[in-house]
């Protein structure tokens, strides 16, 4: 890989920051992610296949360069592309409805671990999902299928769909994304919840996660707070 300098502004969903002005000029669906590349012209690119594909040729990494091997890359980016909606769907139903319905948790858990298992067949022959490089294809669908074996989504749900006696070969491929100094770096990137130390709002500079994850911030305002008190003591 190689070192880009990037802005990651939060836009939270929750108060529809996806649907201002601004957001939608970049993405008119209103969709995250989106991205502005300044170093083009203002490039607007958006859905994560495009924005992954597009960097992977400015930056000409994670894209196999044998022809065979890139192909592969290209069939399980698009494969996430594919598939992606349905693990959210499951997600949504078994663990953000306020109202449980029997079909829709049985329709989405079925095709869900009919994904994993599409998956684990393959990871048992292949380290990674283009092969023995690991690309873009991988990039796409850890944060679905590789978040949700590690039991990193939807609270209980890798429990409930089984996944360390189903999917051993799923559960290998995720662990070895997982601990990836990039992949680290790039979990606690706009994240607003969870352990203090993984959480970084925005990130503007590299040094951002040596000085402003949330833990950091609140060292820093106690002991800011602490010298203003000292100060009027003295």
């Amino acid at each position: 890989g190689k070192d880009a300098e990037y802005d990651a502004w939060l836009i939270q969903i929750g108060n529809k920051d996806q649907f201002s002005s601004g957001f939608v000029e970049v993405n008119p669906n209103s969709k995250i992610p989106a991205m502005v590349d300044k170093s083009a012209g203002d490039l607007k690119v958006f859905e994560s296949g495009s924005i992954l594909l597009y960097l992977a040729e400015k930056f000409d990494s994670f894209l196999p360069k044998d022809p065979a091997t890139r192909v592969q890359a290209m069939n399980w980016l698009f494969f996430n592309i594919g598939s992606a909606p349905y693990v959210g769907n499951f997600g949504h139903f078994y663990h953000y409805a306020h109202q449980k319905q029997r079909y829709p948790i049985n329709r989405f858990t079925m095709e869900t671990k009919r994904q994993l298992d599409v998956l684990n067949k393959h990871l048992e022959k292949n380290e990674y999902l283009a092969g023995d490089e690991y690309s873009i294809a991988d990039i796409a669908n850890f944060p679905w299928h590789g978040s949700l074996v590690l039991g990193k989504s939807y609270a209980d749900s890798d429990v409930f769909l089984n996944v360390r006696e189903e999917y051993p070969h799923v559960i290998r491929w995720a662990k070895s994304i997982a601990e990836r100094p990039a992949v680290k770096r790039g979990n606690i990137v706009n994240r607003t919840s969870g352990p203090l130390e993984e959480r970084l709002r925005e990130r503007h500079d590299a040094s951002d996660f040596e000085t402003k994850t949330e833990d950091k911030l609140q060292q820093q305002s106690t002991s800011e707070e602490g010298s203003r008190k000292r100060a009027k003591t003295s």
